[in-house]
């Protein structure tokens, strides 16, 4: 995976006045917190963040006080309207560190021929990697899964290096039968009728 580079600047003014201030001059407010060190509170370029947080726990580059730190997303705050990011946290990570992360699931395939369709009970995975090396998504096939069919999380191949960090016996996606929609109220007085006359 590759590294994002970010300008940041420390900040010293805190409270929800300063974070207004931050976010009109285009930047986003932040804190950077691990490995036992004490929190730093940082802005960060708006737009920039924006485009890193595409890809999914991206590894990005910070220099902090002169200092380079690798860190990695653990909460972004969106805006419920806007979408635009209110603050993120930034877990510190060191080349060659295992961290716990959250990855996507996606699926291949064609399921058994009818009338099923395919649940997702998880849509991703708490999977161990090590920090400069997070896979972005895992892929799982379905094709020839029939109802009642199940994939269970020990059962999702993942990337060399990743192991997995949850429940191994839970399940991530399920084939379901479709179900038939009943007849409402009307139409079945219509089949009614329609029957009798």
């Amino acid at each position: 995976m590759a590294e994002i580079k970010l300008a940041t600047e420390v900040r010293t003014e805190f409270g929800k006045g300063a974070a207004r201030r931050i976010r009109r001059a285009n930047q986003v407010p932040g804190v950077v917190y691990g490995h036992g060190a004490e929190s730093v509170h940082i802005t960060l370029p708006g737009h920039e963040l924006l485009l890193a947080l595409r890809t999914a726990n991206v590894l990005i580059g910070l220099e902090i006080d002169g200092k380079d730190a690798l860190v990695i997303p653990k909460a972004v705050q969106r805006h419920p309207l806007k979408g635009t990011i209110e603050h993120v946290d930034l877990l510190t990570v060191k080349r060659g560190e295992k961290v716990e992360v959250e990855i996507a699931v996606h699926v291949e395939g064609d399921l058994a021929p009818g009338a099923n369709l395919l649940e997702f009970v998880q849509n991703t995975l708490l999977v161990e990697a090590e920090a400069t090396h997070i896979p972005e998504s895992v892929t799982v096939s379905v094709a020839g899964l029939d109802a009642g069919d199940s994939i269970i999380a020990k059962d999702v191949p993942l990337p060399k290096g990743s192991v997995l960090a949850g429940d191994e016996d839970a399940i991530v996606i399920q084939v379901v039968a479709a179900q038939a929609e009943e007849p409402s109220a009307d139409e079945a007085a219509a089949e009614t009728e329609g029957a009798e006359a």
